[in-house]
């Protein structure tokens, strides 16, 4: 099973694909590591992230999408184009779309010796811890 984690930061939702058989798991190093949202007020925008995102679900045939939850309101609260990300995220063709907040990963990593693979960028770290807790 493929699954995918994702952070929602700014106008850009960061992807990493991992594959799991089983209890194991390993890091599909893709080439699109993630998609922007252009302007989130100009409709041709919203649409083309959407049809972005949903056609590289698609082509690599995620089951299950782990998006890293951001705050509402407060210091660190996300803004409107990730909260719009987010929403679209949802919709998408997808049986399973969980959010995981940033406690529980944080609490994940401490509990777990996790190791971030080589292929991964630096950008895509909390993207990856992300689907590794949502497969816990």
């Amino acid at each position: 099973m493929k699954i995918c984690g994702i952070e929602l930061k700014a106008s850009d939702a960061i992807l990493v694909v991992l594959e799991t058989e089983g209890e194991d798991f390993h890091h599909i190093n893709l080439k699109t590591k993630k998609v922007s949202l252009g302007d989130g007020d100009i409709n041709a925008d919203v649409l083309s992230f959407k049809e972005t995102i949903e056609t590289f679900v698609l082509d690599n045939q995620i089951e299950k999408i782990f998006i890293k939850k951001r705050g509402k309101i407060g210091r660190f609260a996300g803004g409107a184009n990730t909260f719009k990300m987010e929403g679209l995220i949802q919709i998408l063709a997808v049986n399973y779309v969980m959010l995981i907040s940033p406690q529980t990963i944080s609490a994940m990593q401490k509990k777990n010796n996790i190791e971030l693979p080589d292929s991964l960028k630096l950008y895509q770290h909390d993207a990856y811890l992300t689907a590794i807790t949502g497969m816990q």
